[in-house]
């Protein structure tokens, strides 16, 4: 298990949301990158060094990092005919070797030696994503193929960079797995009640699951 990339994101002018500024092109960058969680009160700040969002629905310290797998993506370029580099679908961080969408919630990755990450929940596909791919129905077929990638929470600072490798150091008893919580979150509303005990999962989306449950 092996991180390919680090992708920071550069600012440009979003036409497919209200925000207008948006960080999603991210380019991989060569040499060290430190990571660190967010302050909770920063709107749209994230965890990698020099990367922003520019939106308040994203960032903070539950969406400090998103991981996505080289795998996900080679199986995105066969199923749109395209080349898809490292950091196209917005990612922080290009995987290989890792399941990241049978990822479990709550699970904690070590990257190098030094920094250790928290799967905290998936990616939920938007407006300005569907725009930057330029890809008809995007969302619609995103949210089909049930291939989300992971946002992270930072539990233990420090430098990474592309070549580090990756290791599950914690796992955790339940079997509620990144791609479940996508597909509870989009459209399976019967796997909603498996999202209320998983104390890793954000608040946010567990109070959204009981409403819809409720």
């Amino acid at each position: 298990m092996m991180l390919l990339s680090v992708n920071i994101g550069k600012p440009r002018t979003n036409p497919w949301n209200q925000d207008p500024t948006t960080g999603i092109d991210k380019r991989p960058v060569d040499g060290p990158v430190m990571v660190a969680a967010p302050e909770p009160t920063a709107p749209g700040a994230v965890g990698l060094a020099g990367d922003r969002t520019f939106s308040p629905g994203h960032g903070g310290p539950d969406q400090a990092v998103y991981a996505y797998a080289r795998e996900d993506l080679d199986f995105w370029q066969d199923e749109l005919g395209r080349d898809l580099p490292d950091g196209v679908f917005g990612e922080n961080l290009t995987t290989t070797g890792i399941d990241v969408n049978g990822a479990l919630i709550g699970e904690r990755w070590r990257l190098g030696s030094a920094v250790v990450l928290e799967v905290s929940c998936p990616r939920i596909p938007c407006r300005t994503f569907q725009g930057w791919l330029d890809e008809e129905g995007w969302i619609k077929r995103f949210t089909q193929a049930a291939r989300p990638g992971a946002y992270l929470r930072v539990i233990e600072p420090g430098a990474i960079r592309p070549g580090d490798a990756v290791e599950m150091v914690y796992r955790p008893e339940h079997d509620l797995t990144v791609a479940v919580a996508f597909r509870a979150l989009t459209g399976e509303p019967d796997l909603l009640p498996r999202l209320l005990p998983i104390d890793a999962l954000p608040e946010h989306l567990k109070e959204r699951a009981r409403r819809r449950t409720a």
